[in-house]
């Protein structure tokens, strides 16, 4: 497997990100594509989102990931294609790929994998798979054969996956509907209804990204958004406080949160002990919100340890898999029958 043409891949509903072994270099880019007629792909990556929600009815921009999980074969070919490109201009057309996959895939969910590296100009043989919670674990540095019970929250674009990684293996797998896109859902939900303003998923993302908070401040924030008057259609500037954003956001967190401590209180009592003792490790994207690590230790009431890596957590673990050869007994084929 290891070979300079080899590239971590990241496939998370939001981004791309991936890592070249041969450039030591990570590229981030949205993950979306943008196809004129329904087959010329005309941007890709970040170029493809800032086409969103402004494209002419022949060219759609979409993300061909849902909830973490490959949505149109053919299109993911594509966008990894011209991404890896952009990650190494020098790569050959055989390059082997990691990928960071969901556990419990069916069948065909795993050959989508397969089936990408071989669509949309690449050519790849090589491709093998690693559980997106023991890249987790791996970058969290949690010993994975050693631990008798350690939780990971990877709260993500479309969901939190809720794990716990015991002996060398994942032996819970969940996924909580809480992640970034329903806060920015809510976030647009509470803007129409207390200032009668409708606008745009983006425009909600950005102010959940700048205003949302699970801390109390003295001083409040505010944006102004440009969006359609509920009323009368016509286009309308309010200025958005940041309590509404937060509360909107807190009121969605809390109710996956609820969703969590059912899952943990109907969990064996000797993970339980471990999770008490060693604490419940919290990752991914939506974690950035300010505060939000004590906010669900109160509600679990367990230490919450926050990772620095955030939305990047998986990735850096795929790396330490490429790059290490003791990490990549957690990697697997369709032909080891997994």
């Amino acid at each position: 497997m290891l070979t300079k043409n080899t590239f971590g891949v990241d496939l998370g509903t939001s981004a791309v990100k991936i890592y070249s072994l041969r450039k030591n270099r990570l590229l981030v880019e949205k993950n979306m594509i943008a196809v004129r007629n329904g087959h010329q792909v005309i941007a890709a990556g970040n170029d493809a989102f800032e086409m969103y929600e402004k494209t002419p009815p022949e060219i759609v921009v979409d993300s061909p990931v849902a909830d973490g999980r490959i949505a149109d074969v053919d299109e993911v070919g594509m966008l990894l294609r011209l991404l890896l490109q952009r990650t190494d201009p020098h790569m050959n057309s055989s390059p082997a790929i990691c990928f960071s996959v969901p556990v419990n895939m069916s069948g065909l969910e795993k050959r989508a994998y397969y089936a990408a590296c071989g669509a949309g100009g690449l050519r790849s043989q090589r491709t093998f798979m690693a559980d997106r919670p023991i890249c987790d674990a791996i970058s969290l540095g949690i010993p994975i054969l050693r631990t008798r019970g350690s939780m990971i929250l990877n709260m993500g674009a479309q969901s939190t996956s809720v794990s716990v990684i015991a002996s060398g293996q994942v032996i819970i797998s969940s996924s909580v509907a809480c992640g970034g896109q329903q806060l920015d859902e809510a976030v647009l939900g509470a803007v129409r209804r207390e200032r009668g303003l409708m606008i745009g998923a983006k425009t909600a993302g950005n102010l959940k990204a700048v205003l949302a908070t699970f801390y109390m401040s003295g001083t409040p924030e505010s944006r102004k958004v440009v969006g359609m008057d509920a009323l009368s259609g016509l286009p309308r500037e309010e200025e958005i406080p940041s309590g509404l954003v937060s509360e909107a956001v807190e009121t969605c967190v809390r109710k996956g949160a609820e969703e969590i401590r059912t899952l943990i209180e109907r969990m064996p009592p000797q993970v339980s002990k471990n999770l008490m003792d060693e604490g419940i490790y919290l990752t991914g994207g939506t974690s950035r919100i300010p505060g939000i690590d004590q906010y669900l230790s109160r509600i679990l009431e367990c230490r919450i340890n926050l990772s620095g890596n955030y939305e990047y957590s998986t990735v850096r673990g795929l790396e330490e898999i490429i790059k290490h050869k003791e990490y990549q007994k957690w990697t697997y084929s369709m032909k080891d029958g997994k």
